[in-house]
């Protein structure tokens, strides 16, 4: 028996979110549906976090004890096969024991993706958010820099549990820009839930001026209530989670 590290992407369009919830059809019943398949006795898998209903990930991380007699490899390739098509895994190790990928993460990474259009494109909104009118670029640094460095975030998202801590730190926060798609990658210790898509929505409104970078600043460092509203769950994508012991491609 070892406990396995796995990588796992997803597409979550079809997916009522991670966890668990009854038999509606989420990633954590797919992935322990599959690897009932293949000999695990486990009640629950562990996971490094837990996506809502349409959010994708290319970087999530998994960790399962199971008695497998072969290769990471193999582990792999039987995980492939009995996944649906909306679910692979892309790295395998084996870890200690009393591995927690939620617990022993140093960092999160998420992207969101934006495109500005009148119209829909049926190509692309399944993994990006259109946004119309189109957005000033200039406004969007600015704004996401204000995120880095430790803060009290209540004013963006709820804690995991009730009267939780709302502090969090962001180590990076940015926006690449080519044509009209606009991409946001963000990585903080841990987030908020609904936080990632909270901030993107009010950077939006702030580059299409409806919200000013005071008002955003008020809400960072005096937790001032914000414009309500969030960016839609689908041109969000958890990308990389990071340990010291860095699961390898």
């Amino acid at each position: 028996m070892a406990r396995y590290q796995v990588k796992i992407a997803y597409d979550g369009s079809q997916f009522f979110g991670f966890q668990r919830q009854g038999e509606v059809r989420t990633v954590q019943l797919e992935i322990e549906n599959t690897l009932r398949k293949i000999g695990w006795e486990g009640q629950s898998i562990l996971a490094a976090g837990r996506t809502d209903t349409g959010v994708h990930a290319s970087g999530q991380v998994i960790a399962f004890d199971l008695d497998w007699k072969h290769s990471s490899d193999a582990l792999i390739k039987a995980l492939n096969a009995n996944f649906p098509e909306d679910v692979a895994a892309n790295a395998v190790k084996v870890a200690n024991e009393d591995f927690h990928p939620r617990f022993e993460a140093i960092s999160r990474c998420y992207h969101y993706r934006i495109y500005c259009q009148p119209t829909r494109d049926p190509l692309r909104e399944q993994y990006a958010w259109r946004v119309w009118p189109p957005i000033s670029a200039p406004e969007l640094q600015p704004a996401a820099k204000e995120l880095i460095g430790t803060h009290d975030f209540s004013a963006f998202g709820l804690p995991p549990k009730k009267g939780g801590n709302t502090i969090r730190t962001i180590f990076e926060a940015d926006w690449k820009n080519v044509e009209d798609e606009f991409l946001f990658q963000v990585r903080a210790n841990a987030f908020l839930y609904h936080m990632v898509r909270k901030i993107v929505f009010l950077q939006v409104k702030i580059a299409q001026g409806f919200w000013t970078i005071d008002q955003f600043q008020d809400g960072i460092h005096r937790q001032v209530d914000q414009m309500p509203g969030l960016a839609i769950p689908n041109g969000l994508t958890l990308v990389k989670v990071q340990y010291q012991n860095q699961i390898e491609d």
